[in-house]
């Protein structure tokens, strides 16, 4: 049975309830039975059917509430799990399998200079390990967000977390609403937008950093993080190191999104953009600035 419908029967069982014997008292009852002593009978006949009927009702309402409260346990444990998991791959596993691309290149290098270079980039490399390390348990150590703002926060913090490393001014503007996006699109565009944040601080040299979410009609939606920086130096996604954005331009293939990656304006923009169900395609609009 519902909750809604045991709710229904708990608020009109006693109404019933008395309404039925009022109605046999004064029918069959009148004869036999004083009025004051039909007022008298009548709480403890509401009181005997709310022990009886009403009282399992409330039983069984407790424990759909307990199963329900079970699984929104479970389903907020599968969530977490799920968002380390994928904040593991996003930034630990992806910068192991750089250490591990950079120690072959060094192993292959039979120059010194070069093998000093590549031992530079190893470093760099650790460093970066050992920051998303500590990202990752200083996360782990603060309260589960809300579920209002799961999804967008660490976005938030992200940006606000760039701009602080890098000195340059953050700014975030978003109008996705939350159930507008799946889970696998909140996770895969969570991670494509961290890896943009990435290089902006590790490579850009920005004064100003922007992220932008837009919504599209018929259910599209447009996703930029903009910067001032340096820049790209010929075709971003074949320069040599550029393995997050090859990444994050696999991830945009999968799920069926356009990417760019391109100057625009005299910034820097990555771009995941969605098709809506009614539009018709062209050209992408410009990043906010």
């Amino acid at each position: 049975m519902k909750d809604s419908r045991i709710k229904w029967l708990i608020l009109l069982i006693p109404t019933l309830t008395i309404g039925l014997w009022e109605y046999v008292r004064h029918a069959f009852l009148l004869p036999y039975m004083t009025m004051d002593l039909g007022n008298l009978l009548a709480p403890f006949i509401v009181l005997a059917v709310t022990l009886t009927l009403v009282r399992g009702l409330f039983a069984r309402l407790e424990s759909s509430q307990r199963a329900l409260q079970r699984e929104r346990s479970l389903s907020a444990a599968l969530e977490e799990r799920e968002r380390l998991a994928a904040e593991l791959h996003d930034g630990i596993a992806q910068s192991l399998f750089l250490l591990a691309v950079k120690l072959d290149k060094l192993e292959g290098e039979t120059c010194e200079s070069a093998r000093r270079a590549v031992a530079g980039e190893l470093r760099e490399t650790v460093r970066d390990v050992h920051e998303d390390v500590r990202q990752a348990i200083a996360r782990l150590r603060l309260p589960p967000a809300s579920a209002e703002h799961a999804w967008v926060a660490p976005l938030r913090e992200l940006l606000e977390e760039t701009a602080a490393l890098t000195g340059a001014a953050a700014e975030f503007r978003w109008e996705i609403p939350e159930d507008m996006l799946g889970t696998k699109e909140k996770v895969e565009l969570h991670a494509c937008l961290r890896e943009a944040l990435v290089n902006v601080r590790k490579h850009a040299r920005a004064g100003r950093v922007y992220v932008v979410g837009e919504r599209r009609p018929g259910g599209g939606f447009r996703c930029a993080v903009s910067d001032d920086g340096a820049g790209f130096a010929g075709d971003p996604l074949e320069a040599p190191g550029r393995f997050g954005l090859r990444m994050v331009r696999e991830r945009a293939s999968r799920m069926g999104w356009t990417f760019a990656a391109e100057r625009r304006d005299g910034l820097t923009v990555i771009e995941l953009a969605k098709k809506g169900a009614d539009t018709n395609g062209g050209e992408l609009a410009d990043s906010a600035r």
